[in-house]
């Protein structure tokens, strides 16, 4: 009985049928004659009230519903959720349904309403965009059933729990991954690089076909063979290339819902997987007050699934990032020349003028790109047409930050480091770039 009562809701259209008996009942005081016909009406209400609640609990199991979604979200990324909808009653049902998400989404009006003829089937989707790398839990479903009459609904739970991880954006790796095996790159923003000269990666020697770089004619292998014949050469590869993420309080700030650290962790994956593809050797390095983590370069396909492992349970920190170790670390652990590509944030010059004699004693022995970020929040402040004192003063302040950005650029590559300063939205496009460019010099 209590299992009943708890399963059993009143329709809204419930209090419409009485809204309209006590307007009948009012109206009657003035019009008698109608005062017998109402009591007839609420009668066979009664009655139609019984039908519904006989015709609604009579089969046990007259409706089910079923989630389906992935074992992984991907970050930032929209995520289709199928559930699946059956009506085992002989008769046409109105159902709404409300699915319990995981409280990350903060999404309390989620209710969907359909209605399905006898024996049908039917499935819906709807797409979830969670911002923050963990554990999301899906709770029950919760199905209101009502027949025509739509006096009543019956409740149906069902305990569809699932415990979901959101990875990495997975998603936005498999895009770049697909451009780069068409070479159509281009489309997302990548620069065509024109190659200067060539590496020194010999592959083999093969006949001249028009087109082919007449500086490249192997004039021994012509007299030999009787025909022209050129040098084939490929880029090289199996070049160490590390993704080293700061994951100090600097890399906490939020742009459209991601941390500057999440879209760090998005871009190292996306790069992590375009150096494999290319035959490099990727590996990471993740640091704050502590070296956290390092992976060593490898070309192992099995590496990318170990770094986005790593990815997915690194978090940042409110303390300042130790550029110090970071500089002995990489001195002690990485001896081969290699390509570093290393996600932090600047705001002042002077941060960056305490950081400095450590990425300059980096960037002697390896290829160091720093990568930092644009304030995009500021740039409506800048665009704006300031209209009073206190508008020209934020103004002002706007762009000074602004211009401290570049002037953090300069100061960079003025000392020899390469720099990356970049939209957050635009990070794996700028360091893909950068990678491909340096590629096409022969730089790595």
């Amino acid at each position: 009985m209590i299992k009943f009562f708890k399963s059993l809701y009143i329709h809204n259209r419930f209090f419409s049928y009485i809204s309209v008996f006590s307007a009948l009942f009012l109206i009657s005081f003035w019009l008698p004659v109608i005062y017998n016909a109402t009591w007839l009406l609420v009668w066979l209400f009664l009655i139609t009230m019984c039908i519904d609640l006989v015709i609604l609990y009579r089969f046990k199991n007259g409706f089910s519903s079923k989630r389906i979604v992935s074992d992984k979200l991907s970050n930032s990324d929209e995520n289709e959720i199928a559930i699946t909808l059956e009506n085992k009653y002989p008769f046409q049902v109105f159902v709404s349904l409300i699915d319990e998400l995981p409280t990350q989404f903060q999404k309390r009006d989620f209710d969907y309403k359909t209605s399905l003829q006898s024996a049908e089937k039917s499935t819906f989707t709807y797409s979830v965009r969670p911002v923050e790398r963990g554990v999301y839990n899906f709770g029950s479903i919760h199905v209101f059933v009502s027949s025509i009459l739509q006096i009543f609904s019956r409740r149906y739970t069902f305990s569809d729990a699932n415990d979901v991880k959101v990875y990495p954006s997975y998603v936005q790796m498999k895009k770049y991954e697909f451009l780069a095996m068409h070479n159509n790159l281009t489309e997302f923003g990548m620069k065509k690089i024109r190659r200067i000269g060539h590496t020194m990666e010999f592959e083999q020697i093969k006949n001249y076909i028009p087109g082919d770089d007449v500086r490249n004619i192997n004039w021994k292998a012509t007299a030999k063979r009787g025909e022209l014949m050129v040098n084939q050469y490929q880029d090289e590869k199996s070049q160490p290339i590390y993704s080293i993420i700061d994951l100090g309080r600097v890399m906490k700030m939020p742009f459209e819902g991601l941390s500057l650290l999440d879209y760090a962790i998005n871009s190292a994956l996306s790069f992590s997987n375009i150096a494999l593809l290319k035959n490099d050797k990727a590996g990471m390095l993740t640091f704050s007050k502590n070296v956290e983590k390092i992976i060593a370069a490898s070309n192992k396909k099995t590496n990318l699934s170990v770094i986005n492992e790593e990815l997915y349970n690194i978090t940042t920190n409110f303390t300042d990032a130790n550029f110090a170790l970071l500089y002995a670390t990489i001195k002690r652990k990485i001896n081969q020349r290699s390509l570093l590509i290393l996600y932090t944030n600047f705001e002042h010059i002077s941060a960056l003028k305490r950081q400095l004699p450590y990425l300059k004693a980096i960037a002697k022995k390896h290829l160091l790109v720093t990568v930092f970020f644009e304030n995009t929040e500021l740039d409506s402040l800048i665009n704006e047409n300031s209209e009073d004192l206190q508008g020209v003063y934020h103004k002002t302040i706007a762009e000074k930050y602004a211009f401290e950005k570049r002037l953090i650029v300069k100061e960079l590559e003025r000392n020899s480091i390469h720099a990356i300063l970049t939209k957050p939205q635009q990070l794996s496009v700028n360091v893909i770039n950068k990678y491909l460019e340096f590629k096409a010099k022969g730089m790595i």
